[in-house]
């Protein structure tokens, strides 16, 4: 591509704040800028980025299809919400424009295996419309590809086992909210932790319905199974209440978590395959206390055993930055709604971001 990759930002929060600067950074360009809230609404981008005024001014959510059709920007970057339910209408906006889209909504990454009913209606639309929707972020190496790598290096694998922890503060208050942070403990039980104790028919009415409500993990599994091409044949989760022995104050909450409620949750995921190999997977959200810190670790069990540690990652800048440079390889995917595990290998974009695309 001979001129620079036009890009429209949809949801103008934390996450926005480095995916757009990233964006001009890798040679491309915010052409546009959506958000539903009234505080940000008409505000040029420079202020939001920080730094100079860049011509830029964001426009109320409900103008997005106009602004689309005007600006034929070549992608949307979402960056929402946490649940594909929440996203939809941006994802179903992109594909009827035939627009390609990326987001940082976890559950975007694999929603094959957690809402299939909506991710075929974006799928079949994308597919008709020829563009490409998928979802990265911090998940698509350090949860995905890092790990589907040392399986490569391994002879004989029984069982993967992985754990991350991260400070819901980064993100917003959305995805504060999906972990139960600031819940008393019975809250979080009856509004949280009960949704999984269920049998596994009684969970995929649930699916198949559109209301399930995954953790991180459940779909970070399925796209592990897909990448190293392993079958499931069972799936389960169970989200278990953070708690500290001291008030915490959140600013991303508005609210001061009281000691002893849940500051969060970690979600334990358990997936069997056919091929003999388990995955158990958690993931641990919460308000941070002065003490703690983000990790990444992973254990591969077998033939050998390797354990790859990766301490203190900037979750947030390693997730704006997946997402920027994954761009070109979006662009140049297959129509529908395409996984990352799909896409090219990711690459550490050198030169600007157009001359990746080959279309």
């Amino acid at each position: 591509m001979e001129r620079k990759v036009r890009v429209v930002q949809y949801g103008t929060g934390k996450m926005s704040v480095y995916t757009m600067r990233y964006v001009f950074e890798k040679g491309g360009e915010i052409v546009g800028a959506v958000d539903v809230n009234p505080a940000v609404i008409g505000k040029d981008i420079g202020d939001i980025i920080g730094g100079e005024k860049r011509g830029v001014t964001v426009t109320d959510a409900k103008a997005a299809e106009a602004l689309l059709k005007e600006l034929k920007p070549d992608i949307v970057i979402v960056t929402t919400m946490s649940l594909l339910n929440d996203i939809k209408d941006a994802f179903l906006l992109c594909a009827k424009l035939g627009i390609n889209a990326i987001s940082t909504c976890e559950e975007a990454f694999f929603p094959f295996n957690s809402n299939p009913t909506v991710t075929d209606e974006i799928d079949k639309l994308a597919k008709e419309n020829g563009c490409t929707i998928t979802g990265s972020g911090y998940q698509d190496v350090y949860w995905g590809e890092l790990i589907s790598s040392i399986a490569g290096s391994t002879q004989k694998i029984t069982k993967i086992k992985g754990s991350s922890s991260y400070n819901v503060e980064d993100y917003g208050i959305a995805l504060a909210r999906a972990h139960g942070a600031g819940l008393t403990l019975e809250q979080f039980d009856k509004e949280v932790a009960s949704q999984d104790r269920i049998s596994d028919e009684e969970r995929q009415k649930v699916i198949n319905a559109g209301e399930y409500a995954p953790s991180y993990m459940w779909n970070v599994n399925g796209w592990l199974c897909s990448k190293l091409g392993l079958t499931p044949i069972s799936q389960s989760q169970e989200c278990v209440p953070q708690t500290y022995k001291e008030d915490i104050d959140s600013s991303t909450l508005g609210m001061t978590v009281k000691a002893g409620d849940a500051t969060g949750m970690s979600a334990v995921v358990t997936t069997k395959t056919k091929e003999g190999i388990t995955l158990e997977t958690q993931c641990i959200g919460k308000v941070y206390s002065k003490e703690d810190f983000d990790k990444n670790e992973w254990t591969i069990e077998g033939e050998p055993n390797t354990t790859i540690v990766v301490s203190r990652p900037n979750t947030v800048e390693l997730t704006c930055a997946t997402v920027v440079n994954r761009i070109p390889d979006v662009i140049n995917g297959k129509p529908g709604y395409v996984s990352t595990d799909k896409l090219d290998e990711l690459k550490y974009l050198v030169k600007p971001m157009n001359e990746y695309v080959r279309n």
